[in-house]
């Protein structure tokens, strides 16, 4: 079942942010753009260059309203361990969950029970707490915070504009479809 325009499923969790440890529940993601980010584990090889990517941008993210939130089933003291160890962790500034209980990868249907950690799993949340986007990439493929950061651009615009689409490879500032009879077959 696709977990498009669906509400995210409660969960609470603690986070590492900023030097302290929080309380994360869905509420967070309700009343701004949220992106959730999950990585299968800290201390590994792609999951700090795929954060650090994030972070690089998070000022973009923030220009457009969104919050960042990355995931792993790692606890909170793992997160904080890695941050104040990792030169690329360490500029983190978004909110870091941790999901020992695998409540919140389960919920997001990413865990991969055998090995206990999550996949690469991106969800972009609108102010609503609906999920508009969802990307599952393999272990071993690392992704884009500039794409990403397109996605979202195109997941506000739609948002915001009923009866209007976005088409590949659309930029902010490009022209979009409203879809009817006439656009079919002429496209």
């Amino acid at each position: 079942m696709s977990l498009i325009n669906t509400d995210v499923k409660p969960f609470t969790a603690t986070a590492y942010k900023n030097g302290k440890f929080i309380d994360v529940t869905e509420a967070n993601f309700k009343g701004q753009w949220s992106v959730v980010f999950f990585y299968p584990a800290d201390f590994t090889f792609v999951c700090p260059t795929e954060l650090e990517d994030l972070q690089n941008n998070y000022g973009d993210f923030q220009r457009l309203g969104v919050e960042i939130y990355s995931v792993s089933t790692d606890t909170h003291f793992a997160h904080k361990a890695w941050h104040d160890t990792s030169p690329a962790i360490s500029k983190i500034e978004y909110t870091m969950i941790g999901d020992p209980t695998h409540t919140i990868s389960r919920n997001f249907d990413v865990l991969i029970e055998a090995a206990g950690v999550a996949d690469r799993g991106t969800f972009v949340i609108d102010p609503n707490g609906k999920i508009q986007v969802v990307e599952i990439t393999a272990g071993g493929i690392g992704r884009d915070a500039g794409e990403l950061l397109r996605k979202i651009k195109a997941a506000q615009y739609v948002h915001a504009h009923p009866g209007e689409v976005c088409p590949a490879k659309w930029q902010e500032g490009e022209k979009t479809l409203a879809p009817s009879l006439d656009l079919i077959g002429k496209i």
